[in-house]
């Protein structure tokens, strides 16, 4: 169930930011559902092996390198569907930072409905 609703954020997440992003397009909410499974799953299958392939970099640009891993997702879900469209990398790049930052604020609300313990 908790995997359903990250999904369902991240989809409202995705349609949002393709709004706030001139150079990304989403066709519709369902497209950023889908976007938003694709990136879960590219995320956890090429993502890793993409890191390590380029630590070295990612070391001398103090994980500044990220970003463009990151991004590399991102234009690869924009390769697998139609229904969304990314202008290039400064836009990949764009999306990621501001995905990360909703995401951020995001992930401090209770979205499960289960009451958190104070210690």
């Amino acid at each position: 169930m908790k995997f359903l609703i990250s999904l369902l954020v991240n989809g409202l997440l995705v349609y949002l930011t393709a709004e706030l992003l001139s150079g990304v397009y989403v066709a519709g909410y369902m497209e950023a559902i889908l976007v938003a499974f694709l990136l879960a799953i590219v995320n956890t299958l090429v993502r890793p092996i993409l890191t390590l392939l380029t630590l070295p970099i990612t070391i001398l640009t103090l994980g500044l390198f990220l970003l463009v891993v990151n991004g590399a997702m991102v234009l690869l879900v924009d390769w697998l569907l139609d229904g969304f469209r990314v202008n290039g990398w400064m836009w990949a790049i764009f999306f990621v930072v501001l995905m990360a930052v909703f995401n951020f604020f995001v992930g401090g609300l209770n979205l499960d409905g289960k009451s958190q313990k104070s210690s």
